[in-house]
């Protein structure tokens, strides 16, 4: 009797679905099907294998959303032809480029390939995130559907997040009106937004160097010209910030005042003070990115505090806090421009995430993401010691300590040009972040981006410390 192409085990580990998923695949690598054949039918399969024709169903569905199957209406599932064979999401390690610039930065900085140690990188390991908070937060909305979460949804973005943002900005002593509190596609939508809103191309606008690589090409899209302002252990350098100000007419400045990308440094009291009073002098606009506040001391100072959003916009998300997957961001701004903001949204995407802002509703209402956090910072604390003591063991200068956050700014007591040691990492598959990629100008320095979350590989100390006695 001859066997049937397909046979499932009920005893297996492996979930049928999977089980009928793997075999038709490696009947099409073996080309034993080749495109156009017809496989068996759901009810067939089903007989024969002794399953429910559901099972056979979702495993079909699985493989015609594999691009393995194409399913034709009232003739059954055909083998697709395979011009581009599924890679899984995986990127060959032959693939790394070793020129590293800016586009290699962007290419590579998101790619999920957990054979490459993400040393330089700006996110933290699932480990680090809410991923409980989401499974609960999902069974709820499961067995009680938030009414805000199937349609297109408010503008301004969903009502009970708005006003839970709302507390949590009070606690941090930052008064916000809710008509002046949009929720957004993450923290980089909040950004355009307010670029966008408060600029016109050719105007001029203000980034720290070092500062976040991806605004960068945001800005020069938008028709926009930036100009650096040094950031030093206390924030930015305020003699630099006073004298372009005062010859430039900037329309705004873009910072970080807590847990500084790339440096991981806060802004002291007394610089927080002085930005703001040089942005009242001179007559721009302060755009706070605070994306990674929820992982600082609530007590550190913040612009939006000090100025009651008056002269300052306020950003962050939940990125870095529970998962940067569901991509809710927020922005507090001044009353009178909120609605031109709103505007902008609109014309833009009409409106957010309906159902990713109701799982974030959904955390944040169940009361444990304080909780979380507490254990979030505490992780990161000790992260951040681990990989301080590596770095300077492996021949690394640290900038500054930072009381927070996952970034840490280094680089080689020796003088080595980071650049090509970051290409030697690229080739044994280490992604490094050399500093230049931070600057707006793409200034030579010889600073590295480390992420202390990211550090766990032996293999990354064994290249830098064996690198720098080679060298």
């Amino acid at each position: 009797m001859i066997q049937p192409l397909i046979q499932t085990d009920p005893h297996s580990p492996t979930p049928l679905v999977t089980q009928i998923v793997q075999q038709v695949k490696a009947l099409v690598r073996s080309h034993d099907w080749t495109p156009g054949t017809r496989l068996p039918s759901i009810r067939h399969l089903a007989r024969q294998c002794s399953i429910s024709p559901l099972t056979v169903s979702n495993a079909y569905n699985r493989l015609v959303a594999d691009g393995i199957l194409e399913a034709r209406r009232a003739s059954g599932f055909f083998v697709l032809s395979q011009e581009h064979p599924p890679t899984d999401g995986l990127v060959a390690l032959a693939d790394i480029t070793p020129s590293i610039d800016s586009s290699w930065m962007l290419q590579r900085a998101y790619e999920n390939n957990a054979s490459i140690v993400q040393a330089g990188c700006g996110w933290l390991p699932d480990s680090y995130l809410f991923r409980e908070g989401i499974r609960h937060a999902l069974t709820a909305l499961g067995r009680r559907p938030d009414p805000e979460m199937s349609g297109y949804g408010n503008p301004y973005g969903h009502t009970g997040l708005r006003e839970l943002i709302r507390l949590l900005l009070m606690r941090q002593g930052i008064r916000c009106d809710l008509s002046a509190l949009i929720l957004t596609h993450g923290a980089s939508q909040a950004l355009e937004l307010s670029i966008r809103c408060l600029t016109q191309p050719g105007d001029t606008v203000l980034v720290e160097d070092p500062g976040y690589c991806n605004l960068f090409p945001a800005l020069e899209a938008l028709g926009l010209r930036t100009i650096g302002i040094p950031r030093l252990h206390d924030g930015p350098c305020l003699a630099t910030l006073e004298r372009i100000a005062s010859t430039e007419q900037p329309k705004a400045f873009i910072l970080n005042t807590r847990l500084h990308n790339p440096t991981g440094t806060s802004c002291s009291p007394s610089v927080t003070h002085h930005v703001l009073s040089l942005a009242e002098r001179h007559d721009f606009m302060i755009i706070e990115d605070d994306i990674f506040g929820g992982l600082a001391d609530e007590n550190t100072p913040t612009l939006a505090h000090l100025d009651q959003l008056q002269r300052v916009i306020f950003i962050s998300s939940f990125s870095k806090t529970i998962s940067p997957g569901l991509r809710v961001g927020f922005l507090a701004c001044p009353p009178t421009i909120s609605a031109r903001i709103l505007r902008l949204k609109m014309a833009s995407s009409l409106t957010s995430s309906s159902m990713n802002e109701a799982i974030v509703h959904t955390i944040l209402a169940d009361g444990r993401y304080r909780l979380h956090l507490e254990k979030l910072r505490e992780k990161l604390t000790n992260a951040r010691k681990a990989a301080i003591s590596s770095l300077e063991t492996a021949g690394l200068e640290i900038f500054s300590y930072p009381d927070g956050g996952m970034f840490l700014w280094a680089r080689f007591r020796s003088g080595l040009d980071p650049v090509p040691v970051a290409r030697k990492a690229a080739e044994q598959a280490i992604m490094l972040a050399p500093g230049f990629l931070f600057s707006p100008d793409q200034n030579h320095t010889p600073w590295l981006r480390f992420n202390a979350s990211q550090m766990h590989a032996p293999q990354l100390f064994h290249f830098l410390k064996r690198h720098c006695i080679i060298r």
